[in-house]
């Protein structure tokens, strides 16, 4: 038997993420590919992404472009890249040398070609006795003749022989070879299983660690026992526990929709970051329980004694009418601090191609000036759109002119104080200080209180009352804008 894979003279530690371009990429696969690439980054070791690809009656140039579009997104590097669909010889050479050691055996049944577990009337299916103790000679006849069939790996059944590992999340595993099927290696058509591809690329690789959902776990008895009978003593694995809808059911593509993909994460204005942070939180927790942290602090906090076997809640409504309430409140929390984090040159950028797709003609100059007022305001990007609207626009969208008039204040008293405001603003210098100083003054004079001045003059320029700080706001506005919107909002005070 040869030396294990990840034996200390291998050297740090290589690990694997083995999408199937089947649909988009999940948020549970893109948590796998993180955890993988936390591990390896923080041990100085090899991160390699290999597309498993074998099923090409359900692979689609879409979902290919789906997987490097959110791994592109979300920063994160690989070392070595593979397709699996072309390294078939690499997959039957091991299939072959492990029917050479009679450890596997053909499999002439018409009806029985596949690789998953078959029900009968004895129950679950484990195998076929005719097949298995067919002769290698009468084997041999039927498949020289162009007989079809499978390739299936004998199983031990005798003497009550046992699988074993140790998981590095879920500790202790076995299962009795009696109860494991004789899984099939090849298809009828020749082509390798997922059991037989995976591992001996694993074991071509020289993974050392494999890092991946706890859906697989009831795989890993077949896996140990593929990797043995190859002549490799098997990686280290670790499962990772699942996630889970709010009612508790396995987070998936058909059932949740848009929700657990991960580019529908993007597109409604996430920064990768704080999605990153997120998706850690979801089945690990580092030890001094900080949920806020940076990719650095992330990496050098990981560890897989830190995984949780509890499966994670992702709390996302399905009925939610904005993109706000769609997601997890912590994600949406995350994000939000991940934001007040940025400097505001870097969240500027963030925000500048958001505002421009969406039809808006704005400078960087500008854009950054308006970012530092609402930085406090959005929790996902997108929210610039709202958030800073009024910057925007030649003209306000229509708004109440209740508004207008501050609480305890009458009609009487906003109209003086806008109209007051209009005759000080056309001729102070439109700088911070300056306008703070005048439009307090004028308050003063017209004898009523700063917040009854600011609140008509806010509502005039802004459309709300809900807005950034006022005298930064005119000053990004400039003179003429806010001027023209006073005199509108004038007339409109009954």
């Amino acid at each position: 038997m040869s030396e294990p894979l990840n034996s200390p003279s291998h050297g740090k530690p290589r690990v694997r993420f083995a999408p199937s371009p089947t649909g988009f990429l999940h948020v549970g696969s893109a948590r796998t590919f993180i955890f993988n690439w936390l591990y390896v980054r923080r041990n100085n070791g090899t991160m390699i992404l290999r597309l498993d690809d074998t099923d090409v009656e359900r692979n689609t140039d879409a979902s290919v472009n789906s997987i490097f579009e959110g791994l592109k997104w979300l920063g994160l590097s690989w070392d070595e890249e593979y397709k699996q669909s072309e390294r078939g010889d690499l997959h039957r050479n091991m299939a072959d040398a492990i029917f050479q050691k009679d450890l596997a055996y053909r499999d002439f049944t018409p009806a029985h070609t596949g690789d998953s577990e078959r029900s009968g009337a004895q129950g679950t299916w484990l195998f076929n006795p005719g097949m298995r103790e067919l002769s290698r000679e009468e084997s041999d006849r039927r498949a020289a003749a162009g007989e079809p069939f499978a390739l299936r790996f004998r199983v031990p059944r005798e003497g009550g022989q046992v699988v074993r590992f140790t998981d590095a999340v879920y500790g202790e595993q076995m299962k009795a070879g009696a109860d494991i099927e004789d899984f099939a290696l090849l298809r009828s058509g020749g082509m390798p299983t997922y059991h037989l591809a995976s591992c001996a690329d694993d074991a071509d690789l020289r993974i050392s660690h494999i890092i991946r959902g706890q859906d697989h776990l009831s795989n890993t008895y077949k896996h140990v026992l593929i990797f043995e009978a190859a002549g490799f003593t098997p990686p280290q694995f670790a499962h990772l526990p699942l996630l889970v809808a709010p009612d508790g059911t396995k987070l998936s593509k058909r059932r949740h929709g848009p929700v657990v993909s991960v580019t529908t994460y993007r597109d409604a204005g996430f920064l990768p970051e704080a999605f990153i942070n997120f998706l850690c939180l979801l089945g690990w927790s580092p030890k001094n329980d900080r949920e806020q942290m940076s990719r650095q602090e992330l990496t050098d906090a990981f560890s897989l004694e830190g995984i949780n076997r509890a499966n994670a809640v992702v709390n996302f409504k399905e009925s939610a009418t904005t993109p706000e309430e769609t997601f997890d409140p912590k994600a949406v929390w995350l994000n939000a601090e991940h934001i007040r984090g940025l400097a505001i040159a870097d969240l500027s950028q963030c925000l500048l191609p958001i505002v421009r797709e969406a039809g808006i003609s704005v400078t960087e100059e500008r854009m950054l000036r308006i970012t530092p007022l609402i930085r406090e305001r959005i929790k996902l990007l997108r929210d610039v759109l709202t958030a800073a609207d009024f910057f925007f626009v030649d003209q306000l969208p229509p708004y109440d002119p209740a508004e207008l008039i501050p609480q305890k204040g009458d009609a009487a008293m906003a109209l003086k104080a806008l109209t007051r405001a209009k005759e000080v603003l056309a001729t102070i210098e439109f700088k911070h200080d300056p306008l703070d100083q005048s439009l307090r003054a004028a308050a003063q004079e017209l004898g009523i209180k700063a917040g009854q001045m600011f609140q008509p003059i806010r509502v005039a320029v802004c459309g709300r009352k809900n807005a950034p700080p006022l005298f930064e706001t005119l000053e990004v506005l400039g003179r003429e804008t806010t001027l023209t919107r006073i005199a509108q909002a004038i007339p409109r005070i009954g």
